[in-house]
């Protein structure tokens, strides 16, 4: 497992070289040994939240540590539990030394992720599928190789059939736009995805046909609420930081309580992708709600400090800040949804 001292040591390596990460991205990643982290198998998940963490605390970037952490996600997730042995041993090397990259296309304009409402479809064509739709949404797009399309394969009256295949950046017909109005999160960038007819191998079909987007992409919000977790602990400490030492003796309970708070998500973050890692992530089901309560709950903390001692400005809080409120406002409804299922199954429980 790669140990927190090593995952400091790579990134102040990179920190070294490109100083400007909002000018430079990802560069020099690859170089320091970071695009590695998270890929082998005695890593998991955890080391990834950890990178993260680390990531935040270092750049005060949310957006860049999400740029990352949603790379190295995607390959060990989507990859790493569903690819074949042909296609690990073709991309797996390359993710670590940075020859590829990829990032995964669910969601659709208007429509969200919700499977009854999507419609790109995937048409058997020879031993080739065809793909045609529209994607929004996608993280990593523009630094992508391969962009893990999910497509209809089959319908009938009440359900939708999907699998997800693998769609090289050059393939005929496939274009990727920025999405317009999204100015948070810097330096990451949220894009749209044309698809108009474009041919792939039946072979570049990842993961389970039909199935995909039960055993696939489901799943995977949990993944990324695990190791999100993570992300705005290490958010909420550099603000501690610069907090701090800007405040007034009559503001030492309250930072106290936003300390004990931070480290109480720390902690629950820590625990949720250790069970993620161990198979055991519905065993935390009610944590993972929590976690995102929590967050918000130290969010307006820090909003309420704020607006009864003012502060000299600080553009690394503000840009925290609004980074903060822009991923607590992600997928709202869906985790909306869960929290109040979490609670009919306590109303309806027999006591």
């Amino acid at each position: 497992m790669t140990e927190p001292s090593e995952i400091a040591a790579r990134i102040a390596r990179w920190r070294a070289s490109y100083p400007d990460p909002i000018a430079t991205g990802l560069r020099g990643m690859a170089e320091a040994g970071l695009l590695g982290i998270g890929l082998s198998e005695a890593d998991g998940f955890t080391v990834i939240a950890r990178a993260k963490e680390k990531l935040v605390e270092t750049t005060g970037l949310l957006g860049l540590a999400g740029m990352w952490a949603g790379r190295q996600m995607v390959a060990r997730f989507f990859l790493g539990r569903f690819g074949s042995q042909a296609q690990i041993a073709e991309f797996m090397p390359r993710l670590a030394d940075g020859g590829v990259s990829l990032c995964v296309a669910i969601s659709e304009p208007g429509v969200g992720a919700h499977p009854k409402n999507l419609i790109t479809r995937a048409v058997a064509d020879g031993t080739d599928m065809v793909i045609t739709g529209q994607k929004a949404w996608v993280s990593n797009a523009l630094e992508a190789s391969h962009i893990i399309v999910f497509a209809i394969t089959a319908e009938t009256e009440a359900r939708k059939r999907y699998a997800a295949f693998l769609v090289p950046i050059g393939t005929s017909g496939l274009t990727i736009a920025p999405m317009p109005g999204f100015h948070t999160l810097v330096p990451s960038r949220h894009c749209a995805v044309s698809l108009d007819a474009c041919r792939v191998p039946a072979a570049a079909r990842l993961g389970p046909d039909g199935t995909a987007f039960e055993a696939m992409a489901v799943p995977f919000r949990d993944v990324e609420d695990a190791v999100g977790a993570a992300g705005m602990a290490g958010g909420f400490r550099l603000l501690l930081r610069r907090l701090g030492p800007r405040m007034p003796a009559s503001a030492e309970a309250e930072l106290g309580a936003i300390a004990g708070l931070t480290a109480l998500l720390d902690h629950g973050a820590r625990a949720v992708v250790a069970a993620l890692d161990s198979g055991l992530l519905r065993d935390e089901a009610a944590a993972s709600v929590g976690l995102r309560v929590l967050a918000a709950d130290i969010r307006s903390h820090i909003g309420d400090l704020l607006a009864e001692t003012p502060s000299p400005p600080d553009t690394v809080r503000e840009r925290l800040l609004t980074d903060l409120d822009a991923i607590l406002g992600i997928a709202r409804l869906p985790r909306a949804v869960r929290q109040a299922r979490l609670g009919a199954t306590l109303r309806l429980s027999p006591g």
